[in-house]
């Protein structure tokens, strides 16, 4: 047993090492414990033909933002859902995560609506959270007038879909010092509840905007009350956790818990603790812009309890 758990530790290191920045194409496995990268290609096919379903993430479209590296985001969002569209598989839904827009303003928020219909992909069903730059002024209102599932007051929200249970949370009310994301007891205690009848064996994806664990929270990149959360979650056989707010892929893996932040559709930012603060990397040239942004691909696999998570950048 030690030496099975020896390999399963050295899997995580070696899969963090070669994936802390992954780009395009890139396939990730769950296979005895141990997470795997594989390039794209027939062995992708092969997964996809047992693929039970599927849903795209996006992240982070800043709708309203204006400056360089990117003065019109609307175009690489409807580039980005152009992306969606094209998939192999057709997902069941879109899954948005957050910062929808740039300053909260119900103009921005309608030319989101209106991208949307534009696509395949926004005239099914969408599911949304929303970021900290969709609740400046009014706590959320707006978003949640427009966007929100209702099914709490607070906002959060799950569901079940062919298997998989799906939990939206809310962590960018009340932020704490230095910026962090914060959960709050009530949603903390509703989470506990909405997970106490699901057997261990269920698959569990949570998605939120800001990261889930402490990235690095000298910049606010992190939730300063997640490590509860997480408690409620290592029961689980396989858990995956999404999040935007950090334009960039970064991945953790603790113990069955995986960890991923997705590229946003409008600009990057800098690695952690490359610069002053965060913010956009204007030092992108227009040429090279589109490399640093994209969509990601998820897909429950037959007979697999991890989700198969497969990055798609938009260049």
């Amino acid at each position: 047993m030690q030496d099975e758990h020896d390999k399963r530790t050295m899997g995580r290191r070696e899969f963090m090492k070669c994936m802390a920045w992954a780009g395009t194409g890139t396939l990730l496995m769950m296979k005895g414990g141990v997470l795997h990268a594989r390039t794209l290609g027939a062995a992708a096919g092969a997964e996809a033909r047992d693929t039970t379903f599927s849903f795209a993430q996006v992240s982070d479209s800043h709708i309203g933002f204006h400056l360089a590296p990117n003065p019109d985001p609307a175009a690489t969002f409807r580039a980005a859902l152009a992306q969606v569209d094209a998939l192999p598989v057709r997902p069941d839904f879109v899954l948005h995560t957050g910062d929808l827009t740039h300053l909260s303003r119900p103009d921005q928020f309608a030319t989101v609506q209106g991208l949307m219909q534009e696509s395949r992909a926004g005239k099914g069903k969408v599911l949304y959270v929303p970021g900290e730059h969709d609740v400046i002024g009014d706590n959320g209102a707006e978003f949640f007038r427009r966007f929100g599932e209702r099914q709490h007051d607070g906002g959060w929200y799950s569901f079940d879909h062919r298997g998989v249970h799906f939990v939206g949370l809310i962590n960018v009310l009340n932020l704490k010092a230095g910026g962090l994301g914060y959960l709050g007891a009530e949603q903390l205690a509703w989470l506990k509840q909405d997970l106490a009848p699901l057997s261990a064996e269920t698959p569990v994806l949570v998605f939120a905007h800001m990261p889930m664990w402490s990235l690095y929270p000298q910049w606010g990149w992190g939730t300063d009350d997640s490590a509860e959360a997480m408690g409620y979650l290592r029961r689980f056989g396989s858990v995956s956790v999404l999040n935007g707010h950090i334009h960039q892929i970064q991945q953790k893996v603790e113990g069955n818990i995986t960890f991923h932040t997705a590229r946003s559709t409008a600009y990057p930012q800098p690695a952690p603790g490359a610069g002053p603060v965060p913010g956009p990397l204007k030092s992108v040239t227009p040429d090279r812009l589109r490399s640093y942004l994209g969509i990601r691909s998820v897909r429950h696999v037959q007979g697999k309890d991890a989700l198969a998570v497969t990055e798609e950048a938009m260049a």
